[in-house]
């Protein structure tokens, strides 16, 4: 098959810069690509890159989709190397709209999604104002502030939330062994007493990317699970991870991952546990990685999607007018 292809780039601001234990993140730039058929029928992409999660650049995913002439072929697509993970996402979820049937889109409403807190003292406030929308499962970053900090302000945090709430941590591998062994003994204190009535569901990414081995012993120490991100950011490394002995949760962030093709593949021959969680990506790239999770997640997570309150713009009109125009910035 031939497609007919155009590409637009954009920038989307964050309402407020986003604090990680990578940094401070003010915007989300990326890339729309539309194909169209030879039966005139269109299928949309998103390319969105995050480098320091190991993805490519959004320099290099820009040079790629320049290189290309205004046809692609099926051929193409499924060529495109291991480096670009994002662009082999994109390009891929355009073919696939263009031939899917709409089952899998259709699942992806009844997921249930956790939403972003910010990290600090600003979660004490921000968490009542997504509760009332029907939100009870929420991730908060550490890692940003001291440890002693973070662990005081978890504590009024756990104490607040209401019954029955669930609460995910994640350190985006910004701890030592020694912090990780604090937060996992917390969360444990908590899991297994649990007299506030609210439950600690996973870790996500304690430690940096090399000490796997440690992350690894942490999992068989402690009752409250780890879930590793930054550890299986590609295809080639989620693969690596379960060859060496992971049964713990794996977070896709299908966005960045790679070939969805081929993360199909090896989730439904393996029945790994999947969180399926957002790159901060606009709708298009959203419902495609949506597709994805309610095909490849067995246990039922809450995927890790809602975060669309921390932009500033209004999404729809921001894409409405990307392609209206040559050039623009979201």
């Amino acid at each position: 098959m031939v497609y007919q292809f155009e590409f637009r780039s954009y920038r989307r601001k964050f309402a407020t810069p986003l604090k990680t234990s990578h940094g401070i993140w003010e915007s989300r730039d990326g890339v729309i690509i539309r194909l169209q058929d030879e039966n005139g029928k269109v299928g949309w992409g998103e390319i969105a890159p995050i480098s320091w999660f190991g993805s490519e650049t959004i320099q290099q995913a820009v040079s790629f989709c320049r290189q290309l002439s205004n046809e692609i072929t099926d051929e193409k697509i499924f060529s495109i190397p291991d480096r670009l993970p994002t662009c082999q996402f994109g390009f891929e979820s355009a073919r696939e709209t263009i031939e899917q049937n709409n089952s899998a889109a259709k699942l992806s409403q009844n997921l249930t999604k956790s939403v972003l807190l910010p990290a600090g003292k600003a979660a004490l406030s921000q968490w009542r104002n997504v509760w009332d929308i029907g939100s009870h499962s929420f991730k908060w970053k550490i890692g940003v502030y001291p440890v002693a900090e973070e662990v005081f302000i978890f504590d009024l945090l756990a104490g607040e939330l209401p019954a029955f709430t669930k609460l995910r941590l994640d350190a985006n591998a910004g701890l030592n062994y020694h912090e990780a062994e604090i937060w996992l003994q917390k969360c444990d204190d908590i899991n297994i007493n649990n007299d506030i009535d609210l439950e600690i569901e996973f870790i996500e990414q304690p430690l940096s990317v090399d000490r796997f081995s440690q992350m690894l012993e942490l999992s068989r120490n402690y009752a409250t699970k780890i879930a590793l991100d930054e550890s299986v950011a590609t295809l080639e490394q989620l693969q690596s991870c379960y060859e060496k002995g992971w049964r713990g949760i794996f977070v896709i962030k299908a966005g960045i991952i790679g070939s969805p093709s081929r993360l199909r593949e090896f989730c439904l021959t393996h029945k790994i546990d999947t969180v399926f969680s957002s790159v901060f990506e606009t709708s298009i790239g959203r419902k495609a990685a949506l597709s994805l999770a309610a095909e490849l997640s067995p246990q039922k997570r809450a995927v890790g999607f809602g975060v669309n309150h921390f932009f500033a713009e209004n999404e729809q009109i921001c894409l409405d007018n990307l392609w209206k125009n040559t050039s623009h910035i979201l």
